[in-house]
């Protein structure tokens, strides 16, 4: 091979380059063009179209995949069972460990949260509230709707009487550890559900029942619910809130009877994350009761746990029955906004018939509250929730005014429980 390489003298570099050159490619021929008198047809690409769907399977594997398309988008629409319900995510650090008995009063002046995102608090954007705050540890100090200078608060309302109910905590309800009181059934079997619930006797009216959440994150707000809502509207509490046991003691004092939420698993968790003390699905029951104790020990005087969130943990049996046992013993209530409804236990139990502001105005809002009032005229009764937005609050304001007028009595949510 050499010696042929050798013999082929100046043919060597002609031939090789012809051995690996790329092959050329004849120059591609103009497409004809369309000539200027030619005008589109309709009718022919129609019929093309027609012809198409008349071969076998076309017409029916369309008609499917469109149906398969719409009911897709359908689920990620209207499927989350949380997605009504308000959402933010909170950045807090390792709580300390809270005194058996806190009667510290709230403050009027605005309160301030780190949050990690804003959630849907009402028609007021996001930039008008986050103010930068670099020493708050990179994260976005947000005030909350309803603050001075945040959205303006409901209109007000005239101040409600005081009715006090009796200061919590009661002798005997009460277990001091050393991360917080627990509530506990006395020993002569006076429960915390029963003791801290508002009395209330029944005329025969039909019953309707409201309970406003999402307190404690918002002092304009909470002062606003806890003064001028009726006391038979039930209020609840966010466990996260600073000076809990205060706001409680505000409320009971007005009249009010309470709950704590209890934050749960969202079905789209992590991307909406109730906090660090959330009740997880398929956790641990140990886990789950420390979250739990949690919750239940940062106060006294509430007669029932409601819930925060929890389309995931609601799916875990196990879960929720460890959840409802640990209430059951402890003598204390759940009130849920409509997404347990056929789950049993804890001390009593009621489920909300309807959510009142899923939609955020005020006609809405009064078209659900006038359910309501239906709910309650067919059935005896009815239970309704909703959110401590401003205009929730004005409208329950305004609603509770006429229901006198219109036969139905006001009564709190422990009233309609089983």
């Amino acid at each position: 091979m050499l010696t042929l390489f050798r013999q082929t003298g100046g043919i060597k570099s002609v031939s090789l380059r012809r051995m690996f050159a790329k092959p050329k490619t004849p120059p591609a021929s103009p497409a004809p063009r369309r000539s200027s008198g030619a005008k589109f047809d309709p009718r022919a690409l129609l019929d093309k179209v027609l012809a198409v769907l008349r071969k076998p399977y076309v017409a029916p594997v369309s008609a499917a995949s469109a149906l398969a398309l719409g009911v897709i988008v359908f689920l990620n629409v209207a499927g989350d069972p949380d997605a009504a319900s308000p959402s933010v995510r909170i950045h807090l650090d390792k709580p300390k460990a809270a005194a058996p008995s806190t009667n510290i009063a709230p403050s009027d002046q605005p309160q301030n949260f780190a949050l990690d995102s804003l959630g849907d608090f009402g028609d007021a954007s996001a930039d008008a509230f986050i103010n930068a705050d670099p020493s708050a540890n990179d994260a976005a100090v947000i005030t909350l709707p309803g603050d001075d200078g945040g959205d303006a608060p409901a209109p007000a309302g005239p101040k409600q009487p005081a009715s006090p109910l009796p200061v919590a905590p009661i002798a005997g309800l009460v277990q001091t550890t050393p991360n917080g009181p627990l509530p506990i059934i006395a020993p002569n079997g006076v429960t915390p559900a029963s003791a801290y619930a508002r009395p209330f006797r029944s005329d025969g009216r039909p019953m309707v029942a409201l309970v406003v959440g999402g307190l404690g994150l918002n002092p304009s707000m909470t002062k606003q619910a806890i003064e001028q809502l009726p006391p038979q509207v039930t209020l609840s509490f966010v466990p996260y809130a600073n000076g809990l046991q205060g706001w409680i003691d505000l409320a009971r004092a007005a009249g009010h009877e309470v709950m704590i939420e209890a934050p749960m698993q969202p079905t789209n968790y992590p991307d909406n994350d109730p906090g660090p003390q959330t009740l997880m699905a398929n956790a641990r029951p140990d886990d789950l009761i420390s979250h739990l104790n949690w919750t239940l020990s940062r106060a006294t005087g509430y007669f029932a746990l409601s819930n925060y969130q929890g389309g995931a943990f609601f799916k875990d049996r196990a879960g929720v029955s460890v959840f409802m046992n640990t209430l059951k013993q402890r003598g204390v209530d759940f009130i849920d906004d409509g997404q347990a409804r056929s789950l049993s236990g804890a001390w009593g139990r009621a489920s909300a018939d309807r959510i009142i502001d899923n939609q955020l105005n005020a006609t809405a809002i009064a078209a659900q509250l006038s359910g309501l009032e239906a709910t309650a005229k067919s059935r005896g009764q009815a239970l309704g929730t909703g959110f401590a937005y401003p205009v929730t609050v004005a409208a329950a304001i305004q609603w509770t005014q006429g229901l006198n007028a219109r036969g139905i009595q006001l009564a709190p949510a422990s009233a309609l429980t089983h």
